[in-house]
């Protein structure tokens, strides 16, 4: 089977996580207990799940000219992430602070830096794109980028997956050359006025959705299918960051592979799984062996 090539458009940021027993509350100072400082941003964790799920992937997005710049680019390289086409913009790099609970639960405050200036593709970063099997994307780069990104996956019948976050209003066109939305349920929320008791709402905007509901599984719904609810897999939770990372990245590579939805959407969920399990970003998100052992003792869904 050829190996599917997945492109990414989205951002890379400097993750500097500490953990604490709980989080604090506004105004409240806690003692922690662990920092780390870690490649991250949507973008990147993505491109990194994709290449660690079985894919050649190739990265677009930006990053500083500071010092966290030069080590996202040499780590995003070291995981096996094309990124050749990673623009390099003068001034800080995205920053994310992170705060993780002793549930695994977390709070994040992003600063984007060069995200925000990555803006008017190139044509050598739309022929990535037009290239590549699946186009994934995020909302962490300007929308005015991702719509630019999508337009040139349909023109190309490269598919495109949306992972529409952070939440934000989406123009018609990107819904349009949408293929598969993917949103957890205050995004669904923020799309559609409902959440997880009416996930299909989400197919007024687009033809095929996931809504993740992190310990509750996910709602796969299409247009053609009824939908259909994947149950979560049980596992002792660490850290739950990255999790959405590693589920959209993996279920684009088992599209692109050709899998039916519905076992593309369990396998996401398996790897979703096995990242929970570990501390951090991008260094929680799993192989596709480990995805794979995983999925073998999955919970079926039963349509609803």
């Amino acid at each position: 089977m050829p190996q599917t090539r997945i492109a990414v458009v989205g951002s890379a940021n400097m993750d500097l996580v500490g953990t604490a027993a709980a989080l604090p509350r506004p105004g409240e100072t806690v003692l922690g207990s662990d920092f780390v400082m870690l490649p991250g941003g949507k973008g990147a964790n993505q491109a990194v799940a994709a290449v660690r799920a079985g894919a050649s992937c190739v990265f677009l997005g930006a990053i500083g000219s500071d010092a966290f710049g030069v080590t996202l680019r040499a780590r995003i390289t070291a995981a096996g992430v094309d990124t050749g086409h990673l623009r390099v913009t003068y001034g800080p790099s995205g920053v994310a602070l992170v705060m993780v609970g002793g549930a695994g639960e977390n709070a994040i405050l992003v600063t984007p830096g060069a995200n925000e200036a990555f803006t008017g593709p190139t044509e050598d970063e739309l022929a990535a794109i037009r290239e590549a099997d699946v186009l994934v994307a995020q909302l962490e780069v300007p929308v005015e980028t991702v719509t630019e990104a999508a337009l040139a996956a349909r023109s190309a019948g490269t598919r495109v997956v949306l992972n529409a976050a952070p939440a934000r209003p989406l123009p018609p066109e990107l819904l349009a050359a949408t293929d598969l939305l993917v949103v957890n349920e205050p995004e669904a929320q923020a799309l559609t006025g409902r959440g997880r008791d009416e996930p299909a709402a989400l197919l007024d905007l687009v033809p095929r959705a996931v809504l993740t509901l992190g310990g509750d599984g996910a709602w796969y719904v299409d247009r053609d299918r009824p939908a259909l609810h994947v149950p979560a897999l049980p596992v002792d939770v660490v850290d739950s960051t990255a999790a959405g990372d590693a589920f959209t990245a993996a279920l684009a590579v088992a599209w692109g592979e050709g899998r039916d939805l519905v076992e593309a959407v369990r396998w996401a969920a398996a790897a979703g799984a096995a990242c929970v399990r570990k501390l951090g970003a991008s260094v929680a998100l799993p192989h596709r062996a480990e995805i794979d052992a995983l999925f073998g003792g999955r919970q079926g869904g039963a349509p609803a």
